[in-house]
């Protein structure tokens, strides 16, 4: 078959993504992956990677033999398995301490305003936005840094904020031991603001709570910390 009778087969034989659009088809607080997303190694990923990359840029018209594009597809490929998608890896999961609270703090302890970078997993474009985590201790403490990287352990990864709220929040109950966590993410995606309606000054804002934050004197505590009441 003929390169011009490859390509009018692939537009023909379109799925209804299209007409489907943006729209979430089901839920689950697991990031859809193959039961073989780990049998190859980083380094194959990469090259892998490079070689797909590369055939995208030549099918769009792009000169690889310029100085300025001849290493996109190595950098993109590294980029993609190293940074931007690190999170999908287990092994790149951050290890967390717990201490005993000698403070007998008994309060709720609140980070807020944690950066992130993530993708939208539909349209692999960048969500830019801040979570505000929060929990009570149940005798246990952890490393203010440790929050922050679960964050972001999330983040690097295709996504959508709704389940990498919930992820967030599965993760520090079961690392603090405790029920008693908030999550709330207000993040800006570019899939909205760069392409389709183009809107530049909305934000996407999604939340979880379990536990006492459940109660409604505590969660408005938790959203008077973030200027929210």
């Amino acid at each position: 078959m003929k390169q011009k009778e490859i390509s009018l087969n692939i537009v023909n034989n379109k799925d209804n993504t299209d007409i489907i659009g943006d729209d979430h088809l089901s839920w689950s607080p697991d990031t859809p992956l193959r039961a073989d997303a780990f049998d190859i190694d980083d380094e194959t990923k990469i090259s892998l990677i490079q070689y797909h990359f590369k055939e995208i840029m030549l099918v769009l018209g792009l000169d690889l033999t310029d100085d300025s594009l001849k290493g996109s597809p190595n950098r993109v490929a590294k980029m993609y398995v190293n940074e931007i998608f690190s999170g999908l890896n287990p092994k790149n999961k951050p290890e967390v301490a717990l201490f005993e609270n000698k403070y007998k703090y008994n309060e709720m302890l609140v980070e807020k305003d944690i950066l992130f970078y993530s993708n939208c997993e539909h349209h692999f474009v960048p969500i830019v936005g801040k979570a505000h985590v929060s929990y009570i201790s149940n005798g246990n403490v952890v490393g203010l840094s440790k929050i922050n990287r679960i964050v972001n352990y999330f983040a690097k990864r295709p996504q959508v904020q709704e389940r990498m709220t919930v992820q967030i929040a599965n993760e520090l109950r079961e690392a603090l031991q405790t029920d008693d966590v908030a999550v709330v993410i207000e993040a800006t995606h570019l899939c909205v603001s760069s392409r389709g309606i183009k809107d530049v000054s909305s934000k996407t804002v999604t939340s979880e709570y379990s536990g006492k934050f459940k109660e409604v004197e505590t969660k408005n505590e938790f959203l008077k910390y973030l200027g929210k009441l």
